[in-house]
């Protein structure tokens, strides 16, 4: 498939070890489009987060919504008349959805209000999509690329993200969003099943939440 994708913004979302980066890496190569990765392992707050939520939480969602927005804010400004268009590994609006399931609900108050004021600044995606990976998926892939803060996440919380993806989604307005099953896909080592999964990003779709897999 060498037409362009029909969208001028496109953004990669998924679990923790979903293949979201992978994914957006592998898209941006073959189409020359312009890469925005989500900056989040010099992130100090992270592996203490881990260790202990209830103390880390609220300046671990602090800092990651200013990284994310400033983040976006620079390269979305940027115009470089020679990339097709953008893709990115995340949807900052993943900064709310951890926030909400993280924070106490005094603090998340706090953080939804800033959160809000914040993302008028900011575009939206043409197109979002969200890669739906089962539980023992994640587990494999976060235990495969090996990052210690990673292998104590449970089950239970990867369950919770994938939910608080699937509420949020319900939520939004203006924004297509298309889920793709990745049960049987293998798009990084399997060239058709990354065909696959370009030629659902190449379809029109309106507002909403769209569901495709393969069989």
């Amino acid at each position: 498939m060498n037409r362009l994708l029909p969208y001028n913004f496109i953004v990669i979302e998924g679990n923790i070890g979903a293949g979201k980066t992978s994914l957006a890496g592998m898209i941006a190569a073959q189409y020359n489009a312009m890469l925005i990765l989500e900056q989040f392992e010099d992130n100090p707050f992270l592996p203490k987060f881990y260790i202990d939520p209830s103390k880390y939480a609220f300046p671990l969602e602090l800092s990651f919504l200013a990284s994310r927005y400033q983040q976006l804010s620079d390269e979305l400004s940027k115009r470089d008349i020679f990339k097709s268009f953008t893709i990115a590994d995340y949807f900052i609006h993943k900064s709310l959805i951890f926030a909400r399931k993280t924070l106490q609900q005094d603090e998340y108050q706090l953080y939804s209000r800033l959160f809000h004021f914040m993302m008028n600044a900011l575009p939206g995606p043409d197109l979002l999509v969200y890669l739906f990976t089962e539980t023992y998926r994640l587990h494999q892939n976060i235990r495969n690329r090996g990052r210690e803060y990673e292998q104590s996440i449970s089950a239970d919380y990867l369950d919770k993200i994938h939910q608080s993806y699937l509420e949020h989604f319900r939520t939004l307005q203006g924004i297509p969003v298309l889920i793709i099953n990745t049960h049987g896909v293998d798009f990084v080592h399997q060239p058709d099943d990354y065909q696959w999964i370009l030629e659902q990003l190449s379809g029109h779709y309106p507002p909403g939440m769209h569901w495709v897999g393969r069989e």
